[in-house]
């Protein structure tokens, strides 16, 4: 064991205190305010982290409560910059076996919302970096860390620390996974709006909450339908997905339990709005839904009925209906799609509104990025693969990825951690982890990195 290596062991448990404490902080996109661009909650863990990087002596400072960087040797020219987001997504309390905002250990596993993404991977960083400090390794260049608190919703941060900074010449973020990602997907987030028949037993349709990930749940509300039928329905129903149908004052309550998963993977997940859509074609006619299920079909993720089915060395193109709202006259949706480097923004918009229009629908607008890709050849990208294989003793490798990092719209930047392998961290999901092994690795990975690139 190196002295690395030893220092970060003997701080484990400071570590996971330090990831306690973030984790107690609900820092989902909430109402901005004076002074909290997006919320009170992400405000409260930036300050948190404020007070972290301040006791470690870095150089900290704060970009309108939304970003703030913390710097180490900033006379000597900053050089590398480390990016993590303390923003999470939303939790269901329901359907966690422990509560998502206190961290809980079992096992030498840590839970908790955000401990994959991105609170434990920001505390790794943080610990590397006193480990650098402290242990006073000589680095020629300045490394500065930056913390956000918007990613998930946009990266509207990075554009307030843009008005005020610039991006070091090198960043990574540990948002994504080892070895290193240096080609990430084009994405387009659209949404689309639509009207429902005045004869429709439909009276209302609520599915998914997050735009970039496989809903888990939805429920819809019917008038006119008998319950026999629906059990019927569901009975023959071999979506895999879990339904619950039950009598309310006259109407039909019928709920939908699938499988949540990332956007950038829904094949492994099971979508709850696409599953109850094609169970209520059995029990309705109404032209909106017919047309959603034609074009956004159950257990379809490559975009193949709306024409957008593409893959090149990047991957496959994935399309998911992630976010479907109805009531007895109006619906609207949000669909997430994530194209190869072979494609563009103006490609997917096309497809995407001739597909709508033909199911009597309006492609309203998007949010969208181009295929980011750096070159494996790249100096940065080589020191961080020697890093790699270095410490975790097998071969480095570049990857391309359907998800988008938080390096996604700068230049040169990479994502190095934080996940491996094929290990599903239900990122996003139910359970979120990461064990606590994982999380000293990746603190001596991200110090040894430090180390190489400014050495």
């Amino acid at each position: 064991m190196n002295e690395t290596e030893s220092y970060i062991q003997s701080k484990k448990d400071e570590m996971i205190d330090c990831l306690r404490e973030l984790v107690a902080i609900p820092s989902v996109m909430g109402k901005a305010t004076e002074g909290a661009p997006f919320g009170e909650q992400p405000k409260r863990a930036l300050l948190k982290m404020a007070e972290f990087c301040e006791k470690s002596g870095f150089v900290v400072t704060n970009y309108e409560n939304a970003v703030i960087s913390a710097d180490l040797y900033p006379e000597k020219g900053i050089e590398l910059g480390i990016l993590c987001h303390l923003d999470v997504v939303p939790a269901n309390k329901d359907s966690w076996d422990t509560n998502p905002f206190e961290l809980a250990e079992k096992d030498g596993i840590l839970y908790g919302r955000g401990v994959i993404d991105d609170k434990g991977p920001a505390v790794a960083v943080l610990y590397a970096l006193k480990c650098v400090k402290e242990l006073g390794f000589k680095l020629k260049k300045g490394v500065r860390l930056i913390f956000g608190t918007n990613e998930e919703n946009g990266s509207n941060d990075l554009e307030i620390y843009k008005k005020h900074d610039k991006f070091p010449p090198k960043v990574f973020t540990p948002d994504g996974s080892f070895p290193v990602i240096n080609i990430e997907k084009g994405m387009m987030r659209s949404t689309f709006s639509g009207k429902i028949s005045k004869s429709s037993k439909l009276v209302g349709f609520s599915g998914g909450k997050i735009p970039n990930a496989v809903a888990d749940k939805a429920s819809a509300v019917l008038r006119g339908v008998a319950i026999e039928n629906a059990l019927s329905a569901i009975s023959a129903d071999k979506s895999g997905a879990e339904f619950h149908a039950e009598e309310n004052g006259g109407l039909l309550n019928i709920s939908c339990k699938g499988k949540s998963a990332h956007a950038s993977t829904p094949e492994t997940g099971i979508n709850a709005v696409t599953a109850l859509i094609s169970l209520l074609n059995k029990l309705l006619d109404e032209p909106a839904l017919k047309g959603l299920e034609r074009i956004l079909p159950f257990g379809e993720t490559n975009g193949k009925a709306m024409e957008l089915e593409c893959s090149d060395e990047s991957g496959a193109l994935t399309c998911v209906f992630s976010i479907f709202e109805a009531d007895g006259e109006n619906c609207t949706g949000t669909i997430d799609v994530r194209f190869p480097v072979s494609r563009d923004l103006a490609f997917v918009e096309d497809k995407e509104r001739k597909a709508l229009n033909s199911a009597g629908l309006s492609f309203e607008g998007f949010l969208g990025d181009e295929p980011h890709v750096v070159s494996e050849n790249s100096e940065f990208v080589r020191k961080l693969l020697e890093v790699y294989e270095r410490c975790e003793g097998e071969k480095g490798k570049c990857v391309a990825i359907g998800g988008g990092t938080y390096v996604h719209d700068i230049e040169g930047g990479v994502a190095f951690g934080a996940e491996r392998g094929d290990t599903d961290y239900h990122m996003h999901g139910d359970n979120e982890f990461i064990t606590a092994d994982e999380l000293i690795k990746d603190a001596v990975l991200f110090a040894e990195a430090i180390k190489h690139i400014n050495s």
